[in-house]
């Protein structure tokens, strides 16, 4: 009996992972319209799951900022609020600073040095990959600095930041002259912590971030008129 009990959970854990990879990927790219109510009716019988394993994952991308939920009316996709979105470049540019700083100051060279191997790599066919690869190389680049600040809670706030700022970056990486600036930025970014110039981190890192939130309301502009265009 112990081991059935086991081994239903197990299958239970397989579902509710299975439905939260896609529905978080789904919020992520604004599978649904922002305000729009979700039919967790129709959701269920999609996944084959019953309502109970849904909505546990529902309440996990609400508290994650990817759903919104109002009692009476249900869980609904987060709006493109340009209020919202610059607050939360606003978080993101400290968070990438204090990365930048802590990467610089104790990541190893053999650490900073295969970071430099994976941006070069990737720097080389920036402009032949779609946006979507784009986008994922690029908040793979920010997430490793992260990872060499050697602090896990910075690493998972900006995870989590780069989910809700995801389908903005993608709108970005469409435009040639955006990709051409992340990857000189990026650069300047290498070429500071490679010679631990703590200040020059920090300041190439802010100069970068700083200027994806001026171009970000020509970019909300465009991600709203897409969303409600289909």
């Amino acid at each position: 009996m112990m081991k059935s009990s086991r081994s239903t959970t197990r299958t239970s854990n397989s579902s509710v992972d299975r439905i939260y990879e896609q529905l978080k990927q789904m919020a992520m790219n604004y599978k649904f319209r922002p305000g729009e109510p979700l039919n967790e009716v129709e959701l269920a019988a999609s996944f084959g799951v019953s309502r109970t394993p849904l909505r546990e994952v529902l309440n996990r991308l609400v508290a994650e900022g990817l759903l919104d939920f109002v009692p009476r009316r249900g869980f609904s996709c987060r709006a493109l609020d340009t209020k919202m979105i610059f607050d939360l470049y606003e978080v993101r540019c400290g968070l990438e600073m204090m990365s930048a700083k802590l990467a610089t100051e104790r990541a190893t060279d053999a650490e900073v040095d295969k970071l430099v191997t994976f941006w070069k790599k990737a720097a080389q066919n920036f402009s032949e990959l779609s946006p979507l690869e784009c986008a994922r190389c690029d908040e793979r680049f920010h997430e490793q600095i992260a990872m060499l600040s050697q602090n896990t809670e910075l690493l998972h706030s900006l995870q989590a930041i780069n989910a809700r700022a995801h389908y903005l970056r993608l709108i970005s990486m469409e435009k040639a002259h955006y990709r051409h600036n992340t990857c000189d930025e990026h650069q300047l970014i290498l070429t500071a912590i490679q010679e631990r110039n703590v200040e020059a981190a920090i300041n190439c890192m802010s100069a970068h971030v700083s200027l994806r939130q001026e171009q970000l309301v020509e970019v909300i502009k465009e991600g709203v008129a897409r969303l409600y265009m289909t």
